[in-house]
């Protein structure tokens, strides 16, 4: 009876093994069809009215800079129709004195996005929001610290495969630790950098326990400053960073949220997933408690609770927003991240709204996502101004 059972589990894991191999092998397939000749993500262009948004100056302005031969010149088409490309439109915007870059005695903004259940949109949200800090000027640094790593997989990145080191190593307790700025990675955007992800970054959860047990150091007792520490070695370099949290109530997310100067919580609208967000609150408050009573002051400039994945036309999902705005309208944003065909099909691959051509969606479809993630991020954008004092 013993062996049969210990043969079974041999066998379910060298099942598994093989299937996860080759899943891995088809993903690089489909990843060097999709992107050749060298299986790197490019950028669209952009259209004259998404670069008039994303500048913020009118479409009639930035086309009389270009019939007056000043700034950079752009695709026409045989239609008359301008197309930009993103190092084109940062061009532009320093050519206009508009870029966003903050000044002396702004702070670093850390935006955290947290939930500990899985499918609450977080890393949906934290992708299309590095992405536009990013198109509006400002330098960002996405970080993944989900050990499952799909952000990282959203910018072309396979853990298993591309061997690119992750936030474990600025993090790690022995000595092979490295500064953060040896395993930041460019993505395929202008002004947005990528910390990826991978399977060791669980190590961090194991090692935590160990190394606040030892009487002979105290790093393990210090754990909540280490990503502070290492984002603090390129904070020269950045504006913005959005840390993409683990849906876990770990080391890895309470290191961050010591980090964080904000935190963006995702909220899937339905019973049970408010249910379990109020287990989450009920566990981090006390958590950052204890925190606080080793005396780590967790001061945020703001925080956020974000309707993900809403359906407006849901009455159950209506009542559970009105039900949360009835508690703490202060602390929601005015914007719901709006559930969309859209955002779901460019994902399939590997593609977020500001990558995929308009063109391949029905426009209205495509329209209305868009307006829902621009109005959702602008607040965030909003917010990081107030928190600047601007």
């Amino acid at each position: 009876m013993t062996m049969t059972s210990l043969d079974s589990v041999s066998s379910f894991a060298d099942i598994i093994l093989d299937q996860g191999d080759e899943i891995s092998s088809k993903l690089d397939l489909l990843r060097i069809e999709r992107f050749p000749p060298n299986a790197q993500k490019t950028l669209r262009q952009f259209s004259l009215a998404e670069v008039a948004d994303f500048i913020g100056v009118s479409q009639s302005y930035l086309k009389k800079l270009h019939l007056s031969g000043k700034g950079v010149e752009p695709s026409v088409t045989s239609t008359g129709r301008r197309f930009y490309t993103a190092s084109q439109m940062d061009d532009l915007r320093a050519l206009l004195d508009r870029v966003p870059h903050r000044r002396d005695g702004e702070k670093l903004q850390v935006i955290a996005v947290v939930n500990f259940k899985g499918g609450s949109g977080k890393t949906t949200t934290s992708a299309h929001l590095a992405q536009y800090l990013a198109l509006r000027g400002f330098r960002t640094l996405a970080v993944d610290l989900d050990p499952q790593a799909s952000l990282t997989a959203l910018y072309g990145i396979q853990p298993e495969l591309d061997n690119k080191p992750s936030f474990y190593e600025a993090i790690r307790y022995d000595g092979e630790r490295r500064p953060v700025s040896e395993v930041i990675q460019p993505t395929n955007f202008p002004n947005l950098d990528i910390v990826p992800a991978n399977l060791e970054l669980q190590e961090y959860e194991y090692e935590t326990p160990l190394a606040m047990q030892r009487r002979d150091s105290n790093e393990g007792k210090l754990f909540y400053t280490r990503i502070g520490a290492s984002l603090a070695e390129v904070e020269d370099r950045y504006d913005v960073v959005v840390i993409d949290c683990p849906p876990q109530l770990g080391y890895l997310t309470l290191t961050a949220l010591t980090a964080a100067t904000s935190v963006l919580i995702t909220v899937h609208p339905q019973m049970l997933d408010i249910m379990s967000m109020s287990q989450f609150l009920l566990m981090l408050g006390g958590i950052l408690k204890s925190v606080e009573g080793a005396g780590v002051n967790v001061s945020l400039d703001w925080f956020r609770y974000l309707i993900t994945r809403y359906e407006p036309m849901d009455i159950p999902q209506q009542q559970m927003v009105g039900f949360m705005q009835s508690m703490f309208a202060r602390q929601m944003m005015k914007n719901p991240m709006v559930k969309s065909t859209a955002v779901s099909d460019a994902g399939l691959t590997k593609q977020t709204l500001y990558e995929v051509d308009r063109a391949q969606f029905t426009p209205s479809t495509y329209d209305r996502a868009r307006e829902a993630m621009d109005a959702v991020n602008a607040e965030v954008v909003d917010l990081i101004l107030q928190a600047w004092g601007r």
